[in-house]
């Protein structure tokens, strides 16, 4: 950062100089009050990118029985869904060198095992609540032709994919920070890494220039090709071509059938994984909740279901989710893993192979009955 004034040239030049924010504290309130200017790059339409605040000191837990262990200065997300996590330090800090990287991972880490789309709704409503924004208008440039629920859903499968922004801002960034930012931004697929230096400057009364400056976006370009196809989303046609080519007749069918089910009762949503996969969100108690992954695997070869216990949980509560695990067909195979997650609350992903399925009759028409029952709101199957 220079020392150099600014000038600022109306009916004469007054010259502006750099000024140190007073505290930390006053440096989080203006980000919070003013996210724009954080706004570099743009949205995937082309559009220009415009952060909404979800919650300043937003908790983190590091597991699903605690509450928060840290707490992140603020977590932004654009109309992408895509989450912005920013941690705000001081030149005269020296956290900002090293210590304050690892807190961040630490932070990005939890936040994508341990923030719920309902949970970001939530501090996202009450945070607006607090600044006395109405909803409808925060929402404005969110959501799209999305509800609220699918926009929040669509975060947390960000999140859980590594799609995120870490943004390390100071009035001033020690080269140390820098060289890191540049490392992390080259070697993480999915996760975009930036330093934003915000130099303030003051001139008379209360006139204040607030300046930018942005580190990391040459490694950006530096990004390998294949890392940027790793976020496109496995389409439908994909899905089918990949059944088609590589599953025996007997998964094949089985594979079509939770698809095409998915079609009419639910909604379909691609993977961002390197091998074929697409979730579910069936309609449940008035939101769209996640409730089965179909994962065909690369290296080595196999296909699965995996049934998500922990949103079935969050979005319907514990009762609901043991009634569908009752409710699920009695393979071995998956009865292994159902005991392990009433153990524990029903908080993971209990998976059974297509090959489970194909040897026990009537078991796809058993989960998809499950399935059924749990968006009429029954507690078990018929």
């Amino acid at each position: 950062m220079t020392d150099q004034s600014v000038f600022v040239l109306g009916s004469d030049l007054q010259a502006l100089e750099p000024a140190a924010f007073e505290t930390e504290a006053e440096f989080q309130e203006l980000l919070a009050r003013h996210p724009r200017v954080l706004d570099f790059g743009s949205l995937a339409d082309g559009q220009p990118l415009r952060l909404v605040l979800v919650a300043r000191e937003m908790g983190v837990p590091t597991s699903a029985e605690t509450g928060p262990a840290y707490w992140l200065d603020h977590l932004f997300v654009d109309a992408d869904g895509v989450p912005t996590l920013v941690e705000v330090k001081r030149a005269s800090d020296t956290r900002i060198r090293r210590e304050v990287v690892g807190q961040m991972l630490d932070y990005a880490a939890n936040g994508a095992r341990h923030w719920p789309g309902a949970l970001l709704q939530r501090s996202f409503e009450e945070t607006c609540a607090a600044d006395g924004r109405p909803l409808e208008e925060s929402y404005g440039d969110l959501l799209g032709d999305r509800s609220p629920v699918e926009f929040w859903t669509m975060v947390e499968e960000r999140l859980a994919a590594g799609r995120m922004r870490l943004l390390f801002v100071a009035d001033r960034i020690p080269l140390e920070l820098r060289t890191i930012v540049e490392f992390l931004n080259r070697q993480m697929r999915q996760t975009d890494v930036y330093a934003v230096e915000l130099t303030q400057y003051r001139g008379d009364g209360d006139l204040r220039v607030l300046v930018p400056r942005i580190h990391g976006e040459v490694a950006m370009v530096a990004k390998s090709p294949s890392s940027r196809l790793a976020t496109q989303r496995t389409t439908r046609y994909e899905m089918d071509a990949a059944i088609r080519t590589r599953l025996v007749p007997e998964h094949r069918r089985i594979a079509t059938a939770l698809l095409d089910h998915a079609v009419a009762k639910g909604r379909l949503e691609g993977g961002t994984a390197k091998y074929p996969s697409m979730s579910v969100y069936y309609p449940v108690a008035g939101r769209h909740v996640p409730i089965w992954t179909l994962s065909l695997y690369d290296n080595p070869a196999k296909e699965e279901l995996a049934f998500s216990f922990g949103s079935i949980t969050h979005h319907l509560g514990c009762d609901r989710a043991a009634a569908f695990g009752e409710s699920l067909p009695t393979l071995s195979e998956l009865e292994k893993k159902l005991v392990v997650q009433r153990e524990k609350g029903y908080k993971g992903w209990p998976s059974v192979s297509l090959t489970a399925l194909a040897a026990e009759p009537g078991a796809t028409e058993g989960i998809l009955a499950a399935i059924q029952d749990l968006m009429d709101g029954q507690e078990t199957s018929a």
